[in-house]
């Protein structure tokens, strides 16, 4: 015998049964503890980084007027400050520059990290793979002014560079390296390299301890050799990290870092050494004019954004992973 069951009763029953019906706020009740347990990062977040983009609004103040800044007198100024920014050659110098050794980073430093990351992994002595894990990682802890110094004794005219190059008949007199501009870029990609590829590898030695081994077995057994192995399982497996991290990577190409370039670059190759953190310095608080630095930082997040933004949307369309 058949039990007609109220269609309302019906409703709620299937509404409990169908996944992801429950409603936004009946989920949050459900994962309060996870909640709770981000409210302090939430915090951390709003209070560093989203408080402080009140200041953009002094991108839209004068500020060239030193009296009445002393009296705090800043009137707005509209997009002057903007104006007077992208008519200076020297910010268009700067952001070739930011550009430039940005993507000497990303290539030199994406490509180091997945070729390392591979010769480990295909590594079986555990002692030794852990070994040079260690000693690859260990630079990321140093000091970039402890960086630098080593850079500039390795590099120096007289330093072991140089010997090298001399004694194997490369060169026939020292080369300037810290000197010239032409080789600043390139100086900075390599020390970058040699202090992060050791903790960038660690990202990727983790994506591929995630592969199946079966994929390896499967490989094997149909004759493929180890190069094979790594050409079609090991790379395959680590796509959505790489594309992940490329992503990120993208979104931070106007941030080609700082402290390298402020204390390795000087007066010869100050015009491949200056980038837009190092002008947004230079204008913020040695020449005091501080509309015109906020309208450089601002300039660049907003790049960030968009290229963030643009990247992620090409990805998506190519059927790769997304940040978003």
């Amino acid at each position: 015998m058949a039990v007609n069951t109220p269609p309302a009763e019906t409703a709620a029953v299937s509404r409990k049964l169908r996944p992801g019906k429950t409603g936004f706020f009946r989920t949050l009740g459900r994962q309060w503890q996870m909640l709770l347990m981000s409210v302090p990062m939430l915090l951390y977040v709003l209070l560093f980084n989203y408080a402080p983009m009140w200041g953009w609004i002094n991108a839209f103040r004068d500020y060239t007027n030193k009296k009445n800044v002393a009296r705090g007198i800043t009137p707005f100024n509209g997009m002057a400050n903007f104006e007077w920014l992208f008519s200076r050659p020297d910010f268009f110098q700067s952001i070739r520059n930011t550009l430039a050794m940005s993507l000497i980073n990303l290539v030199f430093g994406t490509v180091s990290a997945i070729l390392l990351a591979v010769l480990l992994n295909e590594v079986r002595n555990r002692g030794f793979k852990r070994t040079v894990q260690t000693v690859t990682y260990l630079p990321h802890f140093l000091s970039m002014v402890i960086v630098v110094s080593m850079a500039q004794n390795i590099f120096a005219s007289s330093g072991p560079v140089n010997q090298l190059l001399l004694s194997l008949g490369i060169i026939r007199d020292p080369v300037f390296w810290l000197g010239e501009g032409k080789y600043f870029w390139w100086l900075v990609g390599v020390i970058n390299v040699w202090k992060e590829v050791g903790w960038s590898t660690i990202i990727y030695i983790s994506a591929m301890t995630a592969i199946d081994p079966c994929l390896y077995e499967a490989a094997s057994i149909d004759g493929a050799g180890r190069f094979n192995r790594i050409l079609h399982v090991t790379l395959p497996g680590i796509r959505s990290t790489f594309v992940i991290l490329l992503i990120m990577n993208i979104g931070h190409l106007l941030e080609a870092g700082f402290e390298i370039q402020y204390l390795l670059g000087g007066g010869l190759v100050r015009d491949y050494s200056t980038t837009i953190d190092i002008f947004v310095l230079e204008y913020g608080t040695e020449k005091l004019n501080i509309g015109v630095a906020t309208a450089a930082g601002m300039f660049k997040s907003i790049v960030a954004i968009i290229l963030l933004a643009g990247a992620n949307f090409i990805s998506r369309r190519l059927g790769e992973e997304t940040l978003i």
